[in-house]
């Protein structure tokens, strides 16, 4: 049968002709004169359904109307009945045309412009107002003499329309977003894991539960502070989620003012609903405020966290350059040696024995020195044995100790495995640098240190200490010309840390210490969950 629909257009427009009839029907039952919640129906359809469907939505809501036109004709007048058959909605169209067509309430796709929806609530109950009382004026018959003024029946239809359209739209507007956003399995599996159905169901339901029985009870000053009172949900979630929280709150509150109705035209309530929809006006302006700065924020977090991922990769690619330009300086070295005994070779009957064995030497320095240097570009006891091999036994810590600096690492934590290669690489980069940057004043001796990882929450992270110590009668014995380029750092000093730990969203302490100082460095690896 649902295919047939979808084949025949015909089927289609009476198929949404009559559920819309059926639709309205039902929320006619539950409304009255200043709660109309068939307002928030209509203007759902006529913002959300497509054009092509518009003179089904007529025809859908001219029937209902047709049927109590034709039964109250006798004792209204067939003037009055003539009126009421025409559908409210052809009135607004235009409105709904305009903001539809200059996208004015959907700028970008899924979330709703507030400020312009709440202008389109507002044109549209003015117009059904004056559609309903100009349906009024022309009533005819006995029971018309009993009738309100028209000023308080006026503020009745134009509270109806509106609360009843605040009531309905908004949460159609969440759900709509959330089904573009997500899709509907999604949706359902979000749902679950959602803060704000969690707060709803805990805290809003059952205080709102709470304010309707203590406003049904007798009518006296506990009761109407009750039914104002239903606003204080709408703000609390309003100022934790946005729109989105004002849209659920909103509903819940105004449906919880009408179940407190001890009476139809109680003033009580009319007062309660005027202040309740008041302030689900108020907190979705402000909601929506809020949830633009909440997605701003968002935005300059996700923003962030791209370019710190970039940073990091950049960081990949500038140590496995400098890899590859120690692996060619090793190669280098090994050929310089090959090409110097070859050449020694063919020269050995030339040269007397002293010059040969100081050619040699002078080879065998400068193969050293291409070690050296290739080994502080890339240290081989990091390719072989990793972070811990290399802060041990690596580049830096035989410069430091042929410098006559005395070096101490301590290396703990279950987790330092567990990090990232991209960490493993910054740490023992900024291990290098701190150490140059407590060697720059040459007034260090002795260098501790301290490595930890470990995980929270999570989150994984490590914290490096760089210790410097001086005793002057060992200082006066420490031969700092070579030490700084054998430590394979770029002498930046403490901006450059300070540069490279925030790649990895650390932070750079300094403090000094009674012969010294210490640089503490926490580093938390971003790559892992």
């Amino acid at each position: 049968m649902l295919k047939g629909i979808r084949a025949n257009p015909w089927l289609q427009q009476v198929a949404v002709a009559l559920a819309y009839a059926l639709a309205y029907t039902l929320l006619r039952q539950v409304s009255f004169s200043h709660w109309f919640l068939f307002a928030g129906l209509r203007f759902g359809v006529l913002l959300l359904v497509p054009y092509r469907y518009w003179a089904a939505l007529v025809v859908g809501e001219a029937i209902p109307l047709a049927y109590t036109a034709i039964n109250c004709a006798g004792e209204y007048g067939w003037p009055w009945a003539s009126l009421l058959m025409v559908p409210p909605m052809v009135f607004a169209m235009p409105v709904f045309r305009w903001c539809r067509e200059r996208r004015r309430l959907f700028p970008e796709g899924a979330t709703p412009d507030i400020n312009v929806f709440l202008l389109c609530v507002l044109a549209t109950s003015v117009i059904w107002t004056a559609v309903s009382l100009a349906t009024v004026a022309l009533a005819q018959g006995p029971r018309t003499n009993t009738l309100p003024p028209y000023r308080e029946i006026a503020g009745w239809y134009f509270l109806g329309f509106y609360l009843g359209t605040l009531t309905l739209v908004p949460m159609v507007l969440l759900v709509r977003e959330q089904l573009l956003s997500f899709g509907l399995r999604r949706v359902w599996a979000r749902l679950s894991e959602s803060r704000l159905a969690m707060e709803s169901m805990c805290l809003l339901l059952p205080s709102l539960a709470l304010l309707v029985w203590l406003a049904s009870g007798p009518t006296g000053a506990v009761s109407q502070e009750a039914q104002i009172a239903m606003f204080l949900p709408v703000a609390w979630l309003a100022l934790r989620y946005g729109w989105r929280g004002a849209a659920v709150s909103g509903a819940a509150a105004s449906i919880a003012v009408v179940l407190a109705m001890p009476s139809l035209y109680d003033s009580n309530t009319l007062h309660a609903e005027v202040f309740v929809s008041f302030a689900i006006t108020t907190m979705l302006m402000l909601g929506g405020r809020i949830a633009v700065l909440h997605e701003r924020e968002e935005r300059e977090r996700t923003d962030a966290r791209l370019a710190l991922s970039v940073a990091q990769r950049n960081v990949y690619l500038g140590e496995m350059q400098l890899r590859q330009t120690s692996y060619v300086l090793e190669q280098m070295s090994g050929a310089i040696q090959a090409s110097y005994t070859q050449l020694l070779g063919r020269l050995r009957c030339l040269l007397p024995a002293t010059d040969e064995r100081s050619y040699f030497r002078q080879a065998a320095v400068t193969q050293h020195q291409m070690y050296r240097l290739a080994d502080s570009l890339y240290p081989l006891s990091w390719r072989e044995r990793g972070l811990p091999a290399a802060l041990r036994e690596g580049s830096m810590p035989r410069a430091l100790d042929e410098a006559g600096i005395a070096y101490w690492c301590e290396i703990g934590g279950p987790r330092l495995d567990e990090l990232s290669s991209n960490v493993h690489l910054a740490l023992y980069r900024l291990a290098c640098e701190a150490i140059a940057y407590a060697c720059a004043k040459r007034n260090v001796s002795r260098i501790r240190v301290r490595l930890r990882a470990g995980s929270f929450e999570g989150h994984r992270w490590a914290l490096l200490c760089v210790e410097s110590h001086v005793d002057y009668e060992r200082l006066s014995r420490v031969r700092w010309d070579d030490l700084q380029p054998a430590l394979g750092a770029s002498g930046l000093g403490l901006g450059a840390i300070k540069d490279r730990a925030a790649v990895f969203g650390g932070k750079v302490r300094v403090r000094s210490l009674n012969e010294g100082n210490r640089v503490s460095i926490m580093l938390f690896d971003t790559t892992l969950a």
